[in-house]
């Protein structure tokens, strides 16, 4: 059990471990990365189903159609 012999490298991970604030240039940097992900994602999901990407803009063009301001 060398974990509990050396109590000093445990508080280094508990220390490690805390949540550091971040600022809002990289929560800017990681949500544009996400964004750019979910356009690759939904772009590949097009192209795999043809079908359920055309029936999706078919409703989807529906709705515009249908709503009203």
């Amino acid at each position: 059990m060398p974990d509990l012999e050396e109590p000093a490298d445990g508080a280094a991970e508990r220390a490690a471990r805390t949540p550091v604030p971040e600022t809002d240039a990289e929560r800017r940097r990681r949500r544009a990365q996400f964004l750019r992900e979910l356009g690759e994602a939904k772009a590949l999901r097009e192209r795999v189903q043809p079908r359920r990407a055309r029936a999706a803009r078919m409703r989807q063009a529906m709705r515009m159609r249908t709503f009203r301001w």
